[in-house]
C-alpha cells in the first residue's frame, strides 16, 4: 500500500523501513543513478541554458506526479532533466536531496517544517514558510513559493448534509447540534483534533468514531451511510470529487498549511529556476491534484508522467 502524505512523518518505524528501502533500490536504480521511469522517459530536454537537474519523489503517486509537473516545466524553461521516482519516505529522499542524489523534490509545507523542526506550530501558509526557510537553510536547501493546491487534513460531508444545515466552513458545525465526527484514531487527542475543535471553533456538539483507514473507503462508506456526518479525509482524495463531498473551509487555520512546495539544493538555485517552479505553484490547485490523482489512481490508471504532462501542455507550461 502507498504510503500517504501524513505518513512520511519520520517515525523510527518509518526510519528503519526507509534504510531497509535505500538498502533494497539498487535494482530498479531509484537512488543509483537510473531513473525508474522507462529509459525513453527517463530524462527530457529542454532549450539551452539551463544546466542539468535530478527530480525525485516520494513512494505515493500524487508525489510522482508532481515530481513530472515541476520537471516538467524545468525542462521548458531550458534545463535537462532527469527523474529518480519512488524513492521513499522523507526519511530516505530527503537524505539523499541533501547528499546530492537528487536536486529537487515536492513536499507538503507543514509536514517537511515539522520533520525539520519537531516543536514547530506554525500553522498559516506564511507562518509555515518563514520557519522552513529559515529551517531549509541550515541545511543548504531552499523552497521556491508555495503552490495554491495543499494536501492536508479536510473535514467533508454530503452535499445533502450541507445544504440541509447551510455548512460552507467548519465554524457552521457550531449550530448543527450534536454530530458525528470519522477519523484515524489519533485524531481523539491530536492538538488538531478533537481538542482543537473545541479550542479553536468552540465545538462541544462532536462525537468522535475511530476509523484507521486514513480516510478511505470504510471512512467515505460511514459517511455516505450517514453512520457519521463529518468525515476527515486528505483534501486530494479522489473520492472527494467522485461523491461530490462538500469540503468544509478552515479559516482559523486548525490544519497547519500543507500547500505543495518545491525543495531544492541551494547549489542549484537561479531566477531562472525559481521562475519556473513558481508558475507551476502559481497554476497548480487543489482541485487539480484531486483530478490528477482521480486519473492516476482511479479505474483509468493513467501513467502518472503522461498526466503531468497533459496538466503542463493545458496551463501553457510545458
Amino acid at each position: 500500500m502507498s504510503i500517504t502524505r501524513r505518513g512520511l512523518l519520520g517515525t523510527a518505524t518509518v526510519l528503519t523501513a526507509a534504510t531497509l528501502a535505500l538498502a533494497g533500490c539498487s535494482s530498479s536504480g531509484s537512488l543509483a543513478g537510473s531513473s525508474s521511469a522507462p529509459a525513453s522517459q527517463a530524462a527530457s530536454s529542454g532549450a539551452a541554458g539551463g544546466g542539468t537537474i535530478t527530480v525525485g519523489s516520494a513512494n505515493f503517486p500524487e508525489n510522482e506526479i508532481l515530481a513530472y509537473i515541476y520537471g516538467g516545466a524545468l525542462a521548458k524553461a531550458g534545463y535537462t532533466v532527469s527523474y529518480k521516482v519512488n524513492i521513499g519516505a522523507r526519511a530516505a529522499y530527503i537524505a539523499s536531496l541533501e547528499k546530492g542524489d537528487i536536486n529537487l523534490v515536492p513536499e507538503y509545507a507543514g509536514s517537511i517544517l515539522s520533520y525539520l523542526d519537531k516543536t514547530a506550530n506554525a500553522k498559516s501558509g506564511d507562518a509555515v514558510k518563514s520557519a522552513l526557510d529559515n529551517d531549509l537553510a541550515k541545511v543548504n536547501l531552499k523552497a521556491a513559493e508555495l503552490s495554491q493546491a495543499a494536501d492536508s487534513d479536510s473535514l467533508n460531508v454530503t452535499p445533502s448534509y450541507a445544504s440541509k444545515n447551510n455548512l460552507s466552513s467548519i465554524a457552521d458545525l457550531k449550530k448543527v447540534g450534536s454530530f458525528t465526527l470519522a477519523a484515524n484514531p489519533e485524531f481523539a487527542t491530536r492538538p488538531d483534533g478533537i481538542p482543537g475543535l473545541k479550542s479553536v471553533y468552540g465545538l462541544s456538539n462532536v462525537k468522535f468514531k475511530a476509523i484507521n483507514d486514513s480516510g478511505g473507503n470504510s471512512t467515505l462508506q460511514a459517511l455516505l451511510g450517514n453512520q457519521v456526518q463529518v468525515a476527515d479525509i486528505y483534501s486530494t482524495t479522489p473520492s472527494i470529487l467522485a461523491n461530490k463531498l462538500v469540503t468544509l473551509k478552515d479559516p482559523k487555520n486548525l490544519f497547519a498549511s500543507q500547500q505543495v512546495v518545491p525543495i531544492y539544493s541551494a547549489s542549484k538555485d537561479s531566477s531562472q529556476l525559481t521562475a519556473a517552479l513558481n508558475k507551476v505553484s502559481e497554476a497548480l490547485t487543489t482541485q487539480d491534484l484531486l483530478s490528477l490523482n482521480t486519473k492516476v489512481s482511479g479505474s483509468a490508471k493513467e501513467d502518472p508522467q503522461k498526466a503531468a504532462q497533459e496538466w503542463l501542455a493545458g496551463k501553457g507550461l510545458g
